[in-house]
C-alpha cells in the first residue's frame, strides 16, 4: 500500500471541498472494497478524506410517503429497517444476500453503489485491464470469463457489476443524491447512475470528479409480492452468477431487475409492458455471452420463470 495523507470532516460539503481542492484524493467510510484495492495499489489515493461523521446514517420518511437513506447507513441496519422490511422487502432481501455479517456491518448504502468489479483480471495487475489501466486491454475476453457479463458489455471490457443492493434499488427506481465540491446537488436516477462500458470502461458512475453521494431516495412502496433470488456456486458469502429482484403484483405487469449479468443492473422497462414470457425471453435479447458464461441466458430466463410463476400462483 502506498502512503497517503488523511483528515476527517464532519460535514458532506466540507468533504466534497476537500476532495476538489487535493488532486489524487478519494473518499473513504467503510472501506469494505476500498481498502482491498488500496492493499493490491488498484487504487492509490494521494488523500483520504473520512466521511463517516458527517452525518449522513438517518432513514427519514419522505414528504411523498418513500425514504430518504443517507449515503452513511450501514447495510445492517437498512436491511433491518422497520419501514424497509415492510414496504421494500426486495431491498431487504438483496442485501442479506450479500456479503458476510461482519462485511454488511461496515458497508455503506453510498459505498455499496460504487463497489468495484469482481472481474479476476481486474484484481491482478500482471494482467492487462482496460477498467484498471485505460488502453491495456482486456485480458478477459479471452482468458477465464464465466463469471462475466453477457450483455451492455464492450470490446474494451465485459467485466460485470458485484452489488445486490443496487440490483433492488434498480427495480425500486431510486434516485441518488449528491453534493459537489462547489456545494451543488443533484439528484441521479438510478437508471442512469451507472454506465456501459463502451470504450470508456474505468468511467463506471456519472459522478463527476469530486462528486460526493449523500443519500438514496426511493419513492412510495409498489404493491406485489418482492422477491430477490440470487444464483451463486455456494450457499454463502460468494457473488452471483445471475440474481433477480422483482415485483410482481397478482395481476399486471412485472418489475425485473437483472444482477451479475452486466456491467450495471439490468432492467429493461420497455418489456415489462408486455406478457412475462416476453419479459423472460426479451430481457437477455441482445446478450453477447462467450463460451464460458453462455450458460447465464438461459439460467437467468429460468430463475425469472420461476419467480413469476411462483409470486402469481
Amino acid at each position: 500500500m502506498k502512503a497517503f495523507t488523511y483528515e476527517r470532516a464532519t460535514t458532506a460539503a466540507e468533504a466534497a471541498a476537500a476532495i476538489a481542492r487535493t488532486p489524487g484524493a478519494k473518499f473513504i467510510a467503510g472501506g469494505t472494497n476500498l481498502l482491498d484495492l488500496m492493499k493490491l495499489e488498484i487504487e492509490t489515493p494521494t488523500h483520504l478524506v473520512d466521511v463517516n461523521r458527517v452525518g449522513l446514517d438517518q432513514i427519514e420518511e419522505t414528504p411523498e410517503g418513500g425514504l430518504r437513506v443517507g449515503a452513511l447507513v450501514r447495510n445492517t441496519d437498512l436491511a433491518a429497517h422497520p419501514r424497509v422490511r415492510r414496504d421494500y422487502g426486495v431491498l431487504t432481501r438483496a442485501l442479506v444476500a450479500g456479503a458476510s455479517g461482519q462485511l454488511r456491518n461496515k458497508a455503506t448504502t453510498g459505498g455499496n453503489l460504487l463497489q468495484r468489479t469482481r472481474c479476476p483480471y481486474f484484481y491482478d495487475t500482471a494482467k492487462p485491464c482496460n477498467k484498471r489501466k485505460p488502453g491495456s486491454g482486456c485480458a478477459a475476453l479471452g482468458g477465464f470469463n464465466r463469471g462475466l457479463a453477457v450483455i451492455g458489455t464492450s470490446e474494451a471490457c465485459i467485466a460485470q457489476h458485484p452489488s445486490d443492493m443496487a440490483v433492488a434499488m434498480r427495480v425500486l427506481d431510486a434516485g441518488v443524491e449528491t453534493v459537489k465540491g462547489d456545494g451543488s446537488t443533484r439528484t441521479i436516477a438510478i437508471a442512469d447512475f451507472h454506465k456501459l462500458p463502451g470504450n470508456t470502461p474505468h468511467i463506471e458512475s456519472a459522478l463527476e470528479p469530486g462528486e460526493m453521494i449523500t443519500a438514496v431516495t426511493l419513492p412510495p412502496p409498489v404493491a406485489g409480492t418482492h422477491v430477490y433470488q440470487k444464483v451463486r456456486d455456494r450457499s454463502s458469502y460468494a457473488f452471483a452468477l445471475v440474481s433477480v429482484a422483482a415485483i410482481v403484483p397478482q395481476n399486471g405487469p412485472a418489475r425485473i431487475a437483472l444482477g451479475g449479468v452486466a456491467p450495471k443492473p439490468w432492467r429493461v422497462e420497455a418489456l415489462e409492458n408486455g406478457d412475462d414470457a416476453a419479459l423472460t425471453k426479451g430481457i437477455l435479447a441482445n446478450a453477447r455471452p462467450t463460451t464460458q458464461n453462455a450458460f447465464k441466458v438461459p439460467l437467468a430466463q429460468r430463475t425469472i420463470s420461476h419467480i413469476l410463476a411462483e409470486a402469481r400462483s
